[in-house]
């Protein structure tokens, strides 16, 4: 069968899901729109049934993409998507709000299993629901009560899937209740009204409420994490902790996995033959996947914490408290997590996107998060702040390289703002986004439900954005190796021919080979092709070489300055690449590097969409080539003429 897991946002549905399917899930987008489908599969007594988990909504009435997938599919029963059974996930503590889409979805005469979740909870609260008198009022369903978080009553809920096609359809109670027609928004209040007179009878007669407990434990907390003022600060020291941990542990794996993958192809490259498919595999395929691999534990990690906040409770709170100040730039409180997010990688702050409903909010958020300055380009920033910027003190505390590198996050936070406040007058929609929230009680996190979604996150990025990156490691690596025909090898010849060359160490006339054939090579001749289009920069056609290859990734442009200039890579390799820099002159005889064209490339790196793997999760998330190539010509245009200004100012 085919089975559809409906439901309030915060009731639980994703437990569900997870104690159904387990680890046999797949996410992915529904068939021509940017919305999270997620499915899995399961098996009752030998029989493969198909679970689709659909977005959390209200209503089926759709006032947002994610009410309008619902719509599409249970209003159409050729959709691919149209369920043989629906599972219908209620919050037993709250049966009012969410029986209104239950009574939609009953009244299309869907078989359906109507879930009863944190049934725990609600007994916590002292409410109490008359189970037969409620099924008296819908007699063609089955209820199931459920604590899916803890796996309560996954037996009852495979029982009434297995039972479902036993029970007979009845006429509805309401013969009233029909479904508006999509256009008709005052004939949708009124029903909706009406819907919601109806329950509050049967509410009436099926709960009894033991005991009120006006201020519960999540109440009294709320108090603090919730304050206009603590609340912030706790904020800030929570993301403090998490970056702390990420930047200091992520690091551990990450350096494992580059050692293994440089490894790994010495090996390989040992064990083949040498030739054009050794090359190809250790020079473009493996550093390919290393590529994709070593982002892995910053995901990982990132939202092992995102997904902790988010089953304690408390990222509902961080949402909630951001929001005012987010809204005016065109955004809501939920793009806070991506953005912040974004200073450690923009990959799993695109990736976190996904908590946003609104669709030009979490596209303005996808465009926006790349201009947070994440940690790839530390080594860029580093260098070249090394390189002209004057070790000195400001006020004879302030370290001046410390308030530059401080001044260039800076610069790329407030540009995010200022971008998506232009993005949000550009970008049209015909409703007012809003943003409509629950605060669900605080809990522990479900420790197989954090790891359920960390594996599904890297597993979407390994898979999906990993085809991509490895394919354009491959087409780097071929413009590299690969000339007209002849230029290559007439360049080699010509620096072996150099009377100095011999008495030269053999690493270092290796890395003079390399350089000139590198120079030789497409993507030389490309650099070539562009140096009058970066000379107004500053920069000459080594440079423009650096800042093609690191497309690949931001911090490649340190290790292709490092070879076109030649630098030995024994001893302290950042302090002869910055004496070598300092030395460089172009046919002028004047310095490359000064602090005009220095500055000119912080600030180049600042706006530059420079990151395949960030353009490949763009490409992703939303569903089309048409946004990353938008983010790429206006992160460009920034790029360009800001570091064209900064070069004019300081020259």
């Amino acid at each position: 069968m085919k089975i559809a897991l409906f439901g309030n946002p915060n009731t639980g549905k994703s437990s569900v899901f997870n104690l159904l399917t387990g680890l046999r899930q797949h996410i992915g987008n529904f068939a021509g729109i940017t919305v999270e489908k997620k499915s899995g599969s399961f098996q009752i007594d030998n029989q493969q049934h198909q679970l689709i988990d659909f977005p959390g909504v209200y209503s089926i009435y759709p006032r947002s993409k994610d009410e309008e997938v619902v719509y599409k599919v249970v209003s159409n029963p050729k959709h691919p998507d149209f369920p043989d059974l629906a599972m219908i996930v209620v919050d037993s503590s709250n049966l009012e709000r969410n029986l209104l889409l239950f009574t939609q979805i009953y009244d299309l005469k869907i078989p359906i299993v109507l879930v009863l979740n944190m049934w725990d909870l609600a007994q916590k609260r002292g409410v109490n629901i008359d189970i037969e008198q409620l099924q008296s009022y819908f007699p063609s369903i089955s209820i199931v009560t459920t604590n899916a978080r803890i796996g309560l009553g996954k037996d009852r809920l495979i029982q009434a899937i297995k039972n479902h096609q036993l029970i007979a359809a009845s006429n509805l109670i309401v013969e009233d209740f029909k479904l508006c027609e999509l256009e008709n928004k005052k004939k949708q209040e009124e029903e909706t009204r009406f819907r919601y007179q109806f329950l509050k009878k049967v509410i009436a007669e099926i709960e009894i409420v033991e005991k009120t407990k006006t201020d519960t434990l999540s109440r009294k907390i709320d108090k603090i994490l919730i304050h206009p003022i603590f609340g912030y600060l706790i904020f800030s020291a929570v993301l403090f902790v998490i970056f702390q941990f990420i930047f200091s542990f992520a690091s551990i794996p990450m350096d494992f996995i580059d050692a293994q993958t440089t490894n790994f192809s010495n090996f390989v490259s040992n064990q083949l033959p040498i030739g054009l498919l050794n090359d190809l595999i250790c020079q473009g395929i493996i550093p390919g996947i290393g590529g994709v691999i070593i982002f892995v534990p910053q995901i990982a990690l990132l939202f092992l914490f995102i997904s902790i906040l988010e089953e304690s409770g408390y990222l509902s709170r961080v949402v909630f408290i951001m929001d005012k100040i987010m809204r005016p730039f065109g955004l809501n409180g939920k793009s806070v997590v991506p953005l912040i997010s974004s200073v450690a990688c923009a990959i799993p702050g695109v990736m976190a996107t996904r908590t946003i409903a609104d669709w030009k909010e979490r596209l303005i958020t996808i465009l926006v998060a790349p201009l947070m300055s994440c940690s790839a380009r530390i080594p860029v920033y580093t260098l070249l702040i090394a390189l002209v910027i004057p070790k000195q003190t400001v006020l004879g505390i302030f370290n001046l390289q410390g308030i530059v590198l401080f001044g260039l996050y800076f610069l790329g936070l407030i540009s995010a703002l200022l971008i998506a406040i232009i993005l949000n007058l550009l970008i049209k929609k015909k409703e007012k986004g809003f943003l409509l929230l629950e605060l669900p009680s605080y809990k522990m996190p479900r420790w197989p439900n954090v790891g359920i979604n960390v594996l599904e996150k890297v597993k979407i990025f390994v898979i999906d954005a990993g085809k991509i990156i490895l394919s354009i490691s491959i087409i780097l690596w071929a413009l590299a190796t690969f000339g007209p025909s002849g230029k290559m090898e007439n360049a080699e010849k010509y620096v072996r021919a150099n009377p100095s060359f011999t008495q030269l160490p053999e690493e270092e006339q290796n890395q003079k080979v390399a350089s000139a054939r590198l120079e030789s090579s497409y993507i030389g001749i490309f650099g070539k092709a562009i140096e009058p289009a970066i000379r107004p920069l500053g920069y000459d056609w080594k440079i423009g070489i650096s800042l093609i290859t690191s497309f690949a990734a931001r911090e490649v442009f340190v290790g292709s300055l490092a070879t076109i200039y030649a630098v030995q890579e024994d001893g302290d390799e950042n302090l002869r690449l910055i004496d070598r820099l300092k030395a460089e002159k172009n046919n002028k005889n004047e310095s490359i590097f000064t602090l005009a064209s220095g500055v000119s490339l912080m600030i180049f790196y600042v706006f530059a969409m420079q990151c395949m793997a960030t353009l490949a999760v763009v490409r992703r998330e939303t569903n089309s080539w048409k946004w990353p190539l938008i983010q790429v010509a206006f992160m460009g245009f920034m790029a360009y003429f800001g570091a064209l200004f900064a070069f004019n100012i300081l020259s």
